[in-house]
C-alpha cells in the first residue's frame, strides 16, 4: 500500500518562497508582520517537520486589513469598468497557468496532497478563473413594469456587497480561496482572507502573484493566524459585509453567532456524511473506483466525501471483493512522491480523530475489512494511515452518522430504493451524495428522493463553476458557482425615476 520513496524536486521559485524567515501578512498591497510580532509554525503532514513560520495575526491585524479592504471599495477600484475587472482575471488566469507547478509543490507540502493528485486539478482551476472573468461582463439589472400614476421609470440595478471576509479550509486552498477571489474581483468587492494555520502558504504565495497581476493594493488582503484569534476577529467585525467559510458545522455555528453583530450575509459550506448509493444493476466497473475515490481523494479530507456507501443486498459480497481489490492499486506516500495517490492526513490531531473512529466502529460492531492503522517505515514521522473499510454497517453507528473527515469507507447494504433514500435521508447533513444505476427511472428516484445540495448519478464529484453545487440542512446554504453565487456579491437596488 505504501509506494517507494521518491522524490519531486521543488522549483526555484518555491524553494525561494519556503526559504523565507517568516511568512507576513500581506495588508494593502504590503508583506507586513503581524502587529504582535508572534508567529507560529506551520508543518509538512508528510514529515512532522516544520515547514515555515507564519505571522500570527489577531484582532489587530485583522482591524488593519479591514480597514484596508474598506479604503480600496471606497477608492479608485470601484470605477474600474467591467471589461477592466475581466480582463484583471484573464491575465490572473495566464499567471497561475504559468506558476501552476510552483502553486502545488507549496501546496503538496503544507497540506499534504500529492503532487500527482495536484496536477490533475489545474484544468478546474482555470477554469474557475475564466468563469468569474466571463461573469465580471455579466451583471445585469432589470427594468420593470410598474402602476405607479404618472411618468414613473423603474428599475433594478445590481451592486457590490462591499468587504467579504474569506475563511479558507485547509483541505485544499490553491483551489478553495478562487471561489472567493474569482468572484470578489469579478463583482467589485474587496477581501480580508483568512487561510486556516495548516495550510496557509498557498494562499499567502496566490497573494503575491495577484498584486503581481495588477489586483490593486487592499483589494486582496491576506491576514494568517488561529482561527479562535483572527478567524473569529474576521466574523465578527462590524465593517464585514459578507463572510464566505467552509468547514466544520461546529465552527459554522459560532461563524452565525459571530454574524449578528451587523447581520452579515453569509455562504457556509460545512460538514458531510454523504450517501453513496450502488444498485443491483450499476456498472460495478465505474460504481467500484467511483464510490472508492469518492471516499478516498484527498485522504478522505473532502466535505462531500461518499463515506456511507449503500449497496443493493444482491451484490454487496461482489462489491465489497473488488472493492478490496482495488484498494491494492492504491499507493501511500510523501506528497511530493510521484508514485503516491494518496497523502497523509493534514495532522496528528486530525490522524488521533480518524483513528479513533476507527475504534468506535470496532467496538459498535463494525467489522474492519482493511486498513485501520498508522503506518510506519520510512513514513513513520509523517501523519499517514491506511485507507480503510467497515463492513457490516448500520446506519445507526457513529461511523455512518459523524463526520470522520478522513480515508474510512463503511459499506450498508439495503434492499430496495425506498429504503436507500430512507437511509441516505436519515442523517443531520444534506451536502453530497450519488447513485449508480444503469436504469434511468431508478436513477430519478434517486435524484428527487434524497435531500442533498448536490446529487451524481453513475459519477462522483465533478464540479463545474458554471453549475456550481449547494448544500442544505446541517450541512449549510448557499451556492458556489453558478449565476446564485455571483448574486451573493451582489445586492438588488431598485431605482424609481419621475421623469
Amino acid at each position: 500500500m505504501s509506494a517507494p520513496e521518491q522524490t519531486v524536486p521543488l522549483c526555484e521559485q518555491a524553494r525561494s518562497f519556503l526559504s523565507r524567515d517568516a511568512l507576513q501578512l500581506v495588508i494593502d498591497g504590503k508583506r507586513v508582520p503581524a502587529a504582535s510580532g508572534r508567529t507560529l509554525t506551520t508543518v509538512n503532514p508528510s514529515t512532522g517537520e516544520a515547514l515555515a513560520q507564519l505571522a500570527a495575526g489577531d484582532e489587530i491585524d485583522v482591524d488593519r486589513a479591514v480597514n484596508a479592504a474598506r479604503s480600496a471599495f471606497e477608492g479608485q477600484w470601484r470605477r474600474w469598468t467591467p471589461y477592466e475587472r475581466q480582463a484583471l482575471l484573464t491575465r490572473i488566469g495566464h499567471l497561475l497557468d504559468e506558476r501552476f507547478e510552483e502553486l502545488i509543490e507549496i501546496e503538496a507540502l503544507d497540506m499534504g496532497a500529492p503532487v500527482s493528485r495536484l496536477r490533475g486539478t489545474k484544468s478546474s482551476l482555470l477554469k474557475m478563473v475564466s468563469f468569474f472573468a466571463s461573469q465580471a461582463a455579466n451583471i445585469t439589472g432589470e427594468t420593470l413594469m410598474n402602476g405607479i400614476p404618472g411618468d414613473v421609470t423603474t428599475m433594478t440595478l445590481k451592486a457590490p456587497v462591499g468587504v467579504i471576509g474569506g475563511i479558507i479550509p485547509w483541505n485544499g486552498p490553491l483551489n478553495s480561496q478562487f471561489w472567493i477571489i474569482g468572484a470578489v474581483l469579478a463583482s467589485g468587492c474587496t477581501a480580508v482572507l483568512k487561510p486556516s494555520e495548516d495550510a496557509s502558504l498557498s494562499v499567502l504565495r496566490v497573494a503575491e502573484i495577484l498584486l503581481e497581476a495588477g489586483v490593486p493594493a487592499g483589494v486582496v488582503n491576506v491576514v494568517t493566524g488561529l482561527g479562535k484569534e483572527a478567524g473569529h476577529a474576521l466574523a465578527a467585525h462590524p465593517d464585514v459585509d459578507r463572510i464566505a467559510f467552509t468547514g466544520s458545522t461546529e465552527t459554522g455555528r459560532r461563524i452565525i453567532e459571530a454574524s449578528t453583530v451587523n447581520i452579515k450575509k453569509l455562504q457556509l459550506e460545512l460538514g458531510g456524511k454523504s450517501a453513496d448509493i450502488v444498485c443491483a444493476d450499476a456498472d460495478l466497473d465505474k460504481a467500484v473506483p467511483g464510490a472508492a475515490m469518492g471516499v478516498f481523494a484527498n485522504t478522505g479530507q473532502i466535505c462531500f466525501a461518499g463515506t456511507r456507501v449503500l449497496v443493493q443486498r444482491p451484490i454487496v459480497d461482489q462489491f465489497t471483493e473488488r472493492l478490496l481489490a482495488f484498494m491494492d492499486t492504491l499507493r501511500v506516500g510523501r506528497s511530493l512522491d510521484p508514485a503516491a495517490t494518496l497523502g497523509p492526513v493534514i495532522s496528528q490531531p486530525q490522524l488521533d480523530k480518524v483513528l479513533s473512529y476507527v475504534d468506535i466502529g470496532r467496538a459498535e460492531g463494525a467489522e474492519l475489512l482493511r486498513g485501520g492503522r498508522r503506518l510506519g517505515g520510512e513514513l513513520e514521522n509523517g501523519f499517514f494511515l491506511q485507507p480503510s473499510v467497515f463492513g457490516g454497517v448500520t446506519n445507526q453507528m457513529r461511523i455512518a452518522r459523524e463526520e470522520i473527515f478522513g480515508p474510512v469507507l463503511s459499506i450498508l447494504p439495503f434492499d430496495d430504493v425506498d429504503e436507500a433514500i430512507a437511509v441516505a435521508n436519515d442523517s443531520e447533513y444534506g451536502l453530497g451524495g450519488a447513485v449508480w444505476s444503469e436504469n434511468l427511472s431508478t436513477a430519478l428516484r434517486v435524484v428527487h428522493g434524497v435531500h442533498t445540495g448536490t446529487i451524481w448519478v453513475n459519477c462522483y464529484g465533478l464540479i463545474d463553476p458554471l453549475v456550481g453545487f449547494n448544500g442544505t440542512k446541517r450541512s449549510g446554504y448557499g451556492s458556489k458557482g453558478s449565476a446564485a453565487h455571483m448574486d451573493t456579491y451582489l445586492y438588488t437596488k431598485s431605482v424609481y425615476m419621475q421623469l
